[in-house]
């Protein structure tokens, strides 16, 4: 068993060190913000994943798992930090990592190694990292082993995932990729592949989100084309899909999260040739703009008018908004009244011309102006439902009649069982 540094703990650090510390390592969990390390080491998780808290308790009971802000000596160090991303020049901020990497140098020895998780453009763990390390005076690929092996993992299955999905690790040369093969072939239970670089194993998890991004705009533009033949698009995707060499997604409010709105930019930070890659992102962002113009179709102007959204995290049943659809889609219900000013705020309050009731089950965010379901419903003359919680899917039919003073309902995920409603007397549209 080795001695672990895991940097960041956040949606995939955390579990990360978890995993290591119940398979028998000993591990240090170190993140620079002092109320989250305060949190934790006492014994507090607030990330909503199933089975994350009592896999995070067991960690720390058996004592292979501590919380620090101090970074030390350990034979792996690997970096969980973000990549947050500039909207505008879209490009990937890489201070997170060059801090990182400035905080693990010191500490570096002789045959220790660097992983680097965090989703990075190409060419970051050699062009970026590799040179803060160095200031060591230990040099990659030969005193110290640096190597990237992004996660895949997914919300709402983070722990199953780590354990059971294939791993991808690229180092700067052969040796440091075996050391990393050494350490994650002691928990994960996928085959693990080796690139020949650790450019190309970058190159490959961002592809990889690329793929599904392209998909789901492919799915979002032929759904804009199925509402012009006035046919379900779900059901034609469907029928598509029985084909043994078609596999389209499923469309939807627009994609969020922290992946698949942002990798596919990754890609071109280097690069001037992207094309396709740049088209299938407008059209993902531009969805919410289309369920408004879907939602006005139904309902007329949206002045004077109340409307539920249904969902602000940005997939079902876990509670993270980054990037939400349902947010995105309220400011634009907001912006879509030309006589006033202002879009809407951040809490999801009401404009002069216009009221949005912001409803989630999963997220509790006080800076959120957040309303029970019952509440968000009432008097309302239409639902937009931008998320696939079960709680939609269960909502009871006659109750939502009774509260609703209108009965449109744009169903951007295909939560609801489509004839039911309408044989109720709802006008249901899907995305």
């Amino acid at each position: 068993m080795s001695s672990i540094h895991v940097h960041g703990l956040g949606y995939i650090g955390l579990p990360t060190a978890a995993m290591l510390a119940n398979y028998g390592h000993s591990v240090v969990g170190v993140d620079v913000d002092t109320e989250l390390v305060a949190e934790l080491q006492n014994g507090t998780v607030t990330v909503e994943e199933p089975g994350l808290r009592a896999f995070v308790t067991e960690a720390l009971d058996s004592g292979n798992l501590e919380v620090s802000e101090e970074v030390g000596p350990s034979k792996y160090h690997i970096i969980a930090v973000p990549t947050p991303f500039d909207d505008k020049e879209k490009v990937a901020k890489l201070d997170y990592i060059e801090e990182a990497g400035k905080a693990i140098y010191p500490h570096l020895r002789s045959g220790d190694s660097v992983i680097l998780e965090s989703t990075v453009p190409p060419g970051t763990t050699e062009t970026v990292l590799q040179p803060i390390l160095e200031q060591s005076g230990h040099h990659a690929g030969e005193d110290i082993a640096l190597i990237h092996c992004p996660e895949t993992v997914l919300p709402g299955n983070i722990i199953t995932e780590l354990r059971e999905n294939d791993r991808i690790i690229g180092g700067v040369n052969g040796v440091s990729t075996e050391a990393a093969v050494r350490l994650y072939d002691s928990f994960v239970e996928g085959d693990i592949h080796t690139t020949t670089d650790a450019t190309t194993a970058e190159f490959v998890k961002l592809i990889q989100n690329t793929y599904r991004d392209t998909n789901i705009a492919l799915a979002n533009e032929l759904a804009k084309l199925a509402n012009d033949y006035d046919i379900d698009s779900r059901e034609a995707t469907q029928l598509a899909n029985e084909h043994p060499r078609v596999e389209l997604h499923q469309p939807g409010p627009g994609v969020g999260g922290h992946c698949l709105p942002i990798d596919p930019w990754f890609l071109g930070q280097n690069s001037d040739e992207l094309n396709l890659i740049s088209l299938a992102r407008q059209i993902n962002d531009g969805m919410a703009d289309y369920v408004v113009e879907v939602l006005q179709s139904e309902i007329g102007s949206l002045d004077g008018k109340t409307i539920a959204i249904l969902g602000i995290a940005y997939k079902g049943n876990v509670d993270d908004i980054r990037n939400s659809p349902g947010l995105e889609i309220a400011r634009r219900i907001q912006s879509s009244i030309e006589r006033k000013e202002s879009s809407i705020s951040a809490d999801g309050g009401a404009s002069p011309g216009v009221n949005v009731n912001l409803n989630d089950p999963h997220v509790d965010d006080q800076t959120l102006n957040l309303h029970p379901l019952d509440d968000a419903i009432t008097d309302a003359d239409a639902l937009v439902i931008a998320t696939d919680h079960k709680e939609y899917t269960d909502m009871d039919l006659d109750r939502v009649q009774q509260q609703m003073s209108g009965n449109t309902i744009i169903d951007s995920k295909a939560v609801l069982d489509k004839m039911r409603w309408i044989n109720a007397g709802f006008n249901l549209t899907r995305i």
